[in-house]
């Protein structure tokens, strides 16, 4: 599987500082993935939705931690790139 593009828009609505985009060996894309400023640093949250009795369930997710990381890297790089071209400060462990 190859990440063939990846868009990120920022955004800030309390935890979440971006809004992304991938396409996935130039076939298909996934939307709504976001960049979420945990407790132990930015991660990527797949998209999903909230379910009746307030859970959430993701729509689209990997189905193994290598592929999560693949994904994971390539939206922060993304991310971080933007924010660094923008001249705003990025941790110093960003990718």
């Amino acid at each position: 599987m190859e990440i063939t593009r990846v868009t990120v828009r920022e955004i800030d609505m309390n935890m979440v500082k971006g809004i992304a985009s991938i396409i996935i060996d130039d076939c298909f894309v996934v939307h709504d993935l976001r960049v979420v400023d945990g407790d132990r640093g930015f991660f990527v949250a797949m998209p999903s939705r909230k379910l009746p009795n307030g859970d959430f369930k993701d729509i689209a997710h990997p189905l193994n931690a290598e592929t999560r990381e693949k994904i994971q890297r390539a939206v922060l790089h993304e991310f971080f790139k933007m924010k660094r071209e923008k001249g705003e400060p990025v941790p110093e462990d960003a990718v």
